[in-house]
């Protein structure tokens, strides 16, 4: 009874979570918790985190694509720089100490809020590209997809502000390539873990039936409702990451 107890609970931290993850990104702040706490040792739950994720990212993926937000013919060549990052960031995380990392990178999300905060209208509309889209694929897929192979929190906000602030894109197709660059970087590094025999499947399928559901929820509510939902969802969800960044960093 009690496993089965676990295994609900695990779906439905995953609905929630699969929905604020497809409109705003951070909802690894809520799955991986709820790993460690069904019992699971700190590697193995990293593991099965991107097994559940997977489902949620390629849900809201296969959502945007079908409502036309997303032209995967356009995206292959981020997908393919994403892919060799995350590749190469599942590696590296297993010889260098993430620990600087850590410590970094909640400035940085502090810094994307502000942004957002004195530009108030930033992604309600679209605007002038700073950068072609293939240098964009190449700098950003290679280095935002090795963050997230080697550490991984905040990347879907690094991606949607990215988009917005360089190829010009709303919130919500910044949303929406987000995702397909997200599914991309999840499924190599999953692909690692499996290798490494350190997903525990029933947990992370029960977490990821979880995931594909909020995903599709909260992906149809990006496309419903645009910038005006996903503004402050996305600032408050970066807060929140800042701020469990900061404390993981400066307490353990």
């Amino acid at each position: 009874m009690d496993d089965l107890l676990i295994l609900l609970l695990l779906f439905a931290v995953g609905l929630v979570a699969g929905f604020v993850d497809a409109v705003a990104g951070g909802g690894g702040m809520l799955t991986l918790p709820a790993l460690l706490y069904a019992g699971l040792p700190p590697q193995m739950a990293i593991a099965t985190n991107k097994l559940q994720s997977t489902f949620g990212s390629g849900s809201a993926m296969l959502h945007f694509v079908r409502s036309g937000r997303v032209r995967l013919r356009e995206c292959a060549f981020g997908v393919a720089c994403t892919a060799i990052g995350a590749g190469a960031g599942a590696v590296a995380v297993q010889l260098v100490d993430p620990g600087f990392l850590r410590r970094i990178i909640p400035f940085l999300l502090i810094s994307i809020v502000l942004y957002f905060i004195l530009f108030p209208r930033l992604g309600f509309e679209e605007r002038h590209p700073r950068l072609g889209r293939t240098p964009f694929h190449l700098l950003f897929g290679l280095s935002i997809g090795f963050y997230d192979g080697f550490f991984g929190p905040g990347t879907g906000t690094f991606w949607a502000t990215a988009y917005v602030l360089l190829l010009g894109y709303n919130l919500t197709n910044a949303t929406a390539h987000t995702k397909v660059m997200n599914f991309t970087s999840n499924i190599v590094s999953l692909l690692f873990f499996i290798a490494g025999g350190a997903v525990r499947y029933p947990q992370g399928l029960v977490m990821g039936a979880g995931q594909y559901l909020g995903a599709r929820l909260g992906a149809r509510m990006v496309v419903a409702r645009g910038a005006h939902f996903i503004r402050p969802v996305f600032l408050t969800m970066v807060v929140a990451i800042s701020a469990k960044l900061l404390w993981d960093a400066f307490t353990l």
